[in-house]
Order: structure tokens, then sequence, then C-alpha cells
């Protein structure tokens, strides 16, 4: 199952104009197809909401798998590519712009995002991990290596707990001009975050 969603993802377009102050990057399709189908395994694939969710990735990723999706992103460039995008692998999605301060809903839901990592703006994970904390039951989150005892604190002081942490060394391709190689790998830290009156240990 992977490894289909996998080669399906490889299809849809990224960033046109890419804004560096959004630290804006396409998530690697393989990475989506993992943690979309670890959070389908985990029965967390109901009613998804990808905060910051540029493309569209995480999002047509989790409606590939029968997901209620909700795509949320203040770049109005990004969202329609990710609208494009979800046309083009006929699936639905409904994508909201606004930031994601700004965000509510009112299911119970799992975000499933790909935050800035906070190296153009210091702790701009934060308010992705905070309005995380407010709408959701569970959580998948990528950060950069390093991340995993701020997660599990921040986590901890808003009533959730870590259940999962995987690592990985993933292709970032060339997107700013200040960018060398065509790809360069970096590591990163994906979470999976319960809220502790849900936590299940599978």
């Amino acid at each position: 199952m992977k490894k289909e969603i996998e080669i399906v993802l490889e299809k849809l377009e990224g960033f046109e104009n890419p804004k560096l102050f959004l630290e804006q990057y396409v998530t690697p399709s393989n990475l989506a197809a993992f943690i979309v189908t670890n959070a389908k395994l985990f029965g967390d694939l109901e009613t998804v909401v990808d905060l910051g969710c540029g493309t569209g990735i995480l999002a047509i990723a989790s409606a590939i798998l029968g997901a209620f999706a909700i795509g949320v992103d203040v770049d109005i460039e990004a969202l329609r590519i990710a609208r494009r995008n979800a046309k083009k692998l006929g699936v639905e999605v409904e994508f909201v712009a606004c930031d994601v301060k700004n965000f509510e809903v009112k299911k119970k839901c799992t975000v499933i995002m790909n935050p800035p990592f906070g190296i153009q703006k210091r702790h701009a994970d934060r308010a992705f991990l905070e309005k995380a904390f407010e709408i959701a039951e569970k959580i998948y989150t990528i950060h950069s290596a390093g991340s995993e005892e701020f997660v599990k604190r921040t986590a901890e002081k808003n009533g959730f707990l870590v259940t999962h942490v995987w690592k990985f060394l993933i292709p970032l391709r060339k997107t700013y001009s200040f960018h060398e190689k065509p790809f360069e790998e970096i590591a990163v830290e994906v979470f999976r975050i319960e809220r502790k009156n849900s936590v299940s240990w599978r």
C-alpha cells in the first residue's frame, strides 16, 4: 500500500513560487506515504487536518486512504496548486485559506502536518503545535532532527504523550537560489502524539 501511494504522490505539482519566509518545501512522497499508511494502521484517518498544507500532499494522501481531509494554509498560490493536485487525483479535500492560528474545526480530528522548522523565524513551529494541541486527538508532525526533547516536553505540558518517534534522512529538492545541490539529505523526526485520555500503544 505504501509504495502504491508513494508512486501516485510523485505525480503532484510542487510550489511554483516557494516563499522562504514561510519555509515552503515539498514533503517527499515516500515520507508522506509512510505517515498516512501508519496513521491508517493506527485507525487515525477519519477526519484529518493538515496545518500549513502547502501544495496539499499530506491532505491528499490522507484522502486517498479514505479520510475526510482539510488542508489549511495562508498562501493562496499554494492552495491553488493544492486544489489542482486533488482534482488531478480525483480526491475531495477541503482547502481553507487562513492563518493556522485562526482555524477552527468542530469534529474530533487527527492533525498530520509538516510545520516550518523555525530556521527563518525562530519557534515558527510552535504556533502549529499549539493549534494541533487545541483541535486534535492524535497528531503526526515532522520536525528537524534533535527536536525530540522539545516535542515531548511541549506535548506533556498540553496533556499529550508522544507514543512513537521515527527518524529519517529525506531528500530535500533544490528549492531556493542559495541551494547549491539538486538534492540535499536532511535528518528529520516524525512524531505520533496522542491526547492522554485516549492513548493506545499499538
